[in-house]
């Protein structure tokens, strides 16, 4: 079967859905959100159909297959789903990939949706506050303690451990330890940043053996194979806790694309003002009313297609604003 990228696309993010549905931890934001998703396009409620066929298959697998599927009560919901998917890859659904990195997504230990931010408390009594559209795999035993952060962005406060174990977080980019400290850590697709807000931690590379030092109010952006500068924290770094995005001198392009983090569908810059300096704060938890707020306060015109397709230009319509 072959499919298109749209089609597969929507297929991962319908296998998002059903996994977050089955859950049984699944609220009415949650099943609002998927029903906004699941209407507004035919392309979603085709591959809505096509994870809803994997129950289906499951119905008919034969009584030896399925009773440790679907019948072992000591496991949870994410374990019968994960079996229940790695039964059908091998026959008619083989094509849906579920060891991408939206499978991996899909099964991480803790999860956010698009502009939802979670806390959760660990068995060590750390605490870790999940931004926007972010998995992480946790893995702790005698030896160490490791958050593995797939997507997005965190920000942990770890726990002085009886053990002594060290406290990591490990991203495809490179592996921050923690000395005894609260900071922040968001994985890109090319690169990762930390910010530490409270001691200190140590960061190095993926690809390279050095490693840096960052004491409290410092940070620092790396990929696989280098250590960028250590620079100073400003206002902006973190303000995502109380629920907002602070600009100073920022390019509108850069804003808008943070801004899209917390919002489905596409938010697209007009490249002629993409340069445009914007300083303010601007909600994440109403972005609507951070779009209403750069119309107004920059001369912006705010085009909205549709919920899911806005476009910022300038106020005269040929992306320039005129101050």
């Amino acid at each position: 079967m072959n499919l298109s990228p749209t089609e597969l696309k929507a297929i991962g993010v319908a296998a998002r859905w059903y996994a977050r549905l089955q859950s049984g931890i699944a609220t009415d934001a949650d099943r609002a959100a998927w029903n906004d998703w699941l209407l507004a396009d035919d392309a979603h409620r085709q591959a809505w159909q096509r994870m809803t066929a994997v129950g289906e298959q499951m119905a008919r697998v034969p009584g030896g297959l399925a009773a440790p599927a679907l019948r072992g009560a000591e496991r949870s919901r994410r374990q019968v789903l994960r079996s229940v998917l790695v039964l059908t890859s091998a026959g008619s659904l083989g094509w849906l990939g579920w060891r991408s990195e939206t499978s991996q997504n899909l099964f991480a230990d803790f999860r956010t949706a698009v502009g939802e931010r979670r806390e959760f408390r660990l068995a060590d009594g750390s605490s870790l506050l999940l931004n926007t559209d972010t998995s992480v795999n946790l893995r702790f035993d005698g030896r160490q303690r490791v958050l593995e952060l797939l997507r997005g962005e965190i920000l942990v406060t770890t726990a002085v451990d009886p053990m002594q174990r060290p406290f990591k977080v490990v991203t495809r980019h490179g592996e921050v330890l923690a000395l005894g400290t609260r900071f922040i850590v968001r994985s890109r697709e090319h690169t990762g940043e930390v910010a530490v807000l409270e001691k200190a931690v140590e960061v190095s590379s993926a690809g390279s053996a050095s490693t840096v030092r960052l004491q409290a109010g410092q940070s620092i952006a790396f990929n696989a194979t280098s250590l960028g500068a250590i620079r100073r924290n400003d206002a902006s770094v973190g303000a995502w806790q109380q629920g907002s995005i602070i600009a100073i001198d920022r390019p509108l392009a850069e804003l808008l694309a943070d801004l899209s983090r917390y919002r489905t569908g596409v938010l697209r810059c007009d490249p002629r003002i993409a340069h445009l300096k914007v300083s303010g704060a601007f909600p994440i938890d109403d972005t609507d009313l951070a779009l209403a707020a750069l119309e107004s306060g920059f001369s912006l015109r705010i085009s909205r297609y549709s919920r899911y397709w806005v476009n910022v230009s300038g106020a005269d319509g040929r992306g320039h604003s005129p101050r």
